[in-house]
């Protein structure tokens, strides 16, 4: 009687057919083992070539490092410098954007004057006479018993010059 909880287990018992491919797989193992004994010291040849023709530039890394680590800082630096000013988002993006927001800021003061100066005249066309009676004469041009209204005519056109060039 099996009392525990969950999965059961993936541990079995070995037979003896499995015991057989134990057994084979240990000898697979075992012949890969000793070629590779047998190969060491030529690994360990090639190993040494490779630290005898790179002696060179390991002796001028150590006797150079400094050198090289402040030529990267400086690099780096000059590159942040760079990406700061004339990145995506740098100090040449940032004073173009600020120079947009103050001018359409200023657009916006401009219509918010000029949308409270049509409210103001909306209000006064709805409750003051003397306000109606100025755009009646002006808009419609009416007039009170009496009086005339004088309508001058349009100022005429200026003639061309000819002095646009024709592209053919």
């Amino acid at each position: 009687m099996d009392l525990r909880l969950g999965p059961t287990s993936r541990a079995r018992i070995v037979t003896g057919r499995e015991e057989g491919l134990r057994a084979r797989v240990d000898r697979t193992v075992g012949q890969a083992v000793e070629q590779a004994m047998e190969r060491a010291p030529q690994a360990e040849e090639a190993a040494a070539r490779w630290v005898e023709r790179t002696r060179p530039v390991w002796s001028w890394l150590a006797v150079e490092w400094r050198r090289l680590g402040t030529a990267a800082a400086v690099m780096l630096i000059v590159g942040l410098i760079v990406h700061a000013m004339f990145g995506a988002n740098g100090m040449v993006i940032y004073r173009q954007k600020r120079a947009e927001m103050q001018a359409l800021q200023k657009e916006v003061e401009r219509l918010q004057k000029e949308n409270n100066q049509h409210v103001d005249d909306i209000k006064a066309l709805k409750s003051d006479p003397a306000a109606i009676e100025k755009e009646a004469r002006e808009q419609l041009r009416y007039a009170r018993p009496g009086e005339y209204v004088l309508v001058s005519p349009d100022p005429p056109q200026k003639p061309a010059t000819g002095r646009a060039k024709k592209d053919n």
